[in-house]
């Protein structure tokens, strides 16, 4: 059968996912790299109901090839090949001894040999100039402990084909916390998206105007108190200046934890939409949801939206069973809980195929609407799977039997990823992100560019008869769709990019989103170059309003960065792309 695939779509998988032999020569098609994923990942079928494999077999290579679902990128990169590691999320603790330090690297090391990315919470170490009782000397501090974790991926590239990723979280009530939120001030940690983990205790201080106290983790005891406005300030002056850190809201997170009883969160995936356990790790996919629009008259396809939702359900829990974990540790957590994170790519190319600008309340609306869609249809097919193939180990008193629920196969369903290259390979927008502009340069793993101009604008362009090679020279120059010539208000209002919606609109559709999102949601909020950390500051206390679990901006030009705008330069979080 044939693929619709891009050109762009073909370079990717070219470089990066389709098998090469010893010289390295391509000797795999795309619908190869699909019957292997689908082959591999079906054989769990084959444990659960003999028989039912071939079957299931053909389903997930349907919705591969036909691009309405794509699995994360270890998965399609690993699938049926030596390294049998599947999963893109881990979280790995950093305990406070070097012993345990440097396991946590090692660990490190092996997860992002085998593609995954590593999350850490430097929250337990010691602060900086603290005694170290074994030696009588000072510590040095959870930020250069950092250091050596920066370094140690500079080496190691994931899975020999993507470069590796880490969150790296500090609590706003450690010592060395000022320290921490400066950390990229001088250009270091580029292997590092950063984030202040923000305890419901900071927000009240801060609305409060009072100071906050700083903790030593090693003892409890309090070193001294600054006022939380000082830490709130530095935190957006940095975000403004460098795109790190971000927040987390820590508390709001636990508060969602579906597991307590087995532990507390402490730390995120390197994008931030997956919290995680200690050792604990999870896979994702994601639905193409501009797959699914009927017209603009007819909407959305539910019914094909449902199916493709249960088969993502099933697919990523066979993933769990099909993962042979780097660590014992992480094997054991994982399959104690077996959380899976299914999300969706394409909203913006959706919203615009129905004639909906993102920036809306029409648009809000519909996304809640999908994304509760898509919950519900998910939560349904994890508890059908659960009472088929049994819960969860750690179902005994979860969110989830507290619910009433009696059966459920997964700790958690739902997750927004960024989708970074996988929405290249499905030719759609990423994530739940507006368009980025309607002509950009993206910045691959070997250090060319890609161009890419939105389909959907210029299919949207020859339909309603303003298409010529004019306008592309003009959107090539722009970027954005305010400018442009020739075009009708209302189309105009339908294209609007990232840096043309105002910063409110983007944190309302993550909001929207996490409504009905078990995990948390990746989104970058686009600031334009001209907006000042007071804009930053206005932000992150919209999104812990709103109840976001975290909240990450970006002001344009702050620094280099994965997608561009012609002639222009910029700069996103480190990303699994």
């Amino acid at each position: 059968m044939g693929i619709e695939l891009t050109e762009n779509a073909l370079r990717v998988l070219e470089r990066r996912y389709l098998r090469k032999d010893r010289e390295g020569r391509v000797i795999e098609t795309p619908e190869g790299l699909f019957r292997r994923v689908a082959q591999t990942v079906s054989a769990a079928d084959g444990i659960y109901s003999p028989g039912k494999g071939r079957e299931r077999e053909e389903i997930y290579f349907r919705m591969m090839s036909e691009l309405k679902f794509l699995p994360n990128s270890p998965t399609l990169m690993n699938a049926g090949t030596r390294i049998r590691q599947y999963s893109a999320c881990f979280v790995i603790p950093v305990e406070d001894s070097v012993r345990k330090i440097f396991g946590a690297l090692s660990a490190m090391a092996r997860i992002h040999q085998s593609g995954g990315g590593t999350g850490f919470s430097f929250s337990r170490l010691r602060p900086k100039n603290d005694i170290v009782k074994s030696t009588g000397s000072a510590a040095s501090g959870p930020v250069s402990f950092m250091r050596i974790f920066d370094q140690a991926t500079d080496v190691i590239k994931q899975g020999g084909r993507r470069r590796g990723a880490n969150m790296g979280m500090l609590r706003a009530d450690h010592p060395d916390i000022m320290e921490f939120i400066r950390a990229k001030e001088k250009g270091s940690f580029g292997n590092f998206n950063l984030s202040v983990s923000i305890p419901d205790s900071f927000m009240r201080a801060l609305d409060d105007g009072s100071d906050f106290p700083l903790e030593n983790p090693r003892d409890g005891r309090i070193i001294k108190k600054i006022p939380a406005r000082e830490i709130w300030d530095l935190t957006a002056l940095m975000a403004w200046k460098t795109g790190d850190p971000g927040v987390i809201f820590i508390d709001r997170v636990n508060a969602f934890n579906p597991t307590p009883s087995a532990g507390i969160i402490e730390a995120t995936n390197p994008c931030g939409e997956q919290p995680l356990l200690p050792y604990e790790s999870c896979n994702l996919g994601s639905v193409n949801l501009s797959r699914f629009v009927q017209g603009r008259k007819a909407g959305m396809d539910w019914d094909g939206l449902r199916d493709t939702v249960r088969d993502g359900v099933q697919f990523l829990d066979n993933v769990i069973d099909a993962s042979v974990y780097p660590l014992p540790e992480i094997t054991r957590i994982t399959r104690a809980n077996r959380k899976i994170g299914l999300g969706v790519m394409g909203l913006a190319d959706m919203l615009a195929m129905l004639g909906i600008p993102y920036d809306s309340d029409e648009a809000v609306k519909l996304g809640g609407e999908v994304m509760r869609f898509i919950s519900e249809e998910a939560v349904k097919k994890s508890s059908e799977l659960g009472r088929e193939r049994g819960n969860f180990p750690n179902f005994n008193g979860s969110a989830w039997e507290k619910k009433g629920l009696k059966h459920m196969r997964n700790a958690t369903v739902t997750t927004i990823a960024p989708t970074g290259t996988i929405s290249i390979i499905a030719g759609t927008s990423s994530g739940i992100e507006p368009l980025f502009a309607l002509s950009f340069v993206r910045r691959v793993l070997d250090g060319s560019d890609l161009r890419e101009v939105n389909r959907v604008f210029l299919a949207t362009a020859k339909r309603e008869g303003f298409h010529s090679d004019s306008l592309l020279r003009e959107i090539d120059t722009s970027g954005g769709v305010s400018k442009l010539s020739g075009i009708p208000e209302k189309i105009k209002d339908v294209f609007r990019t990232a840096l043309e919606i105002p910063p409110e609109r983007h944190v309302m559709m993550q909001a929207e989103f996490q409504r009905y999102t078990d995990n948390a949601v990746s989104k970058t909020i686009n600031l334009p170059e001209e907006a000042t950390p007071g804009d930053v500051k206005r932000i992150y206390s919209l999104a812990y309003r709103l109840g976001c679990k975290g909240i990450t901006v970006y002001r344009y030009g702050s620094k280099e960065q994965v997608l561009s705008r012609a002639g222009q330069s910029g700069a996103c979080r480190v990303c699994l792309t």
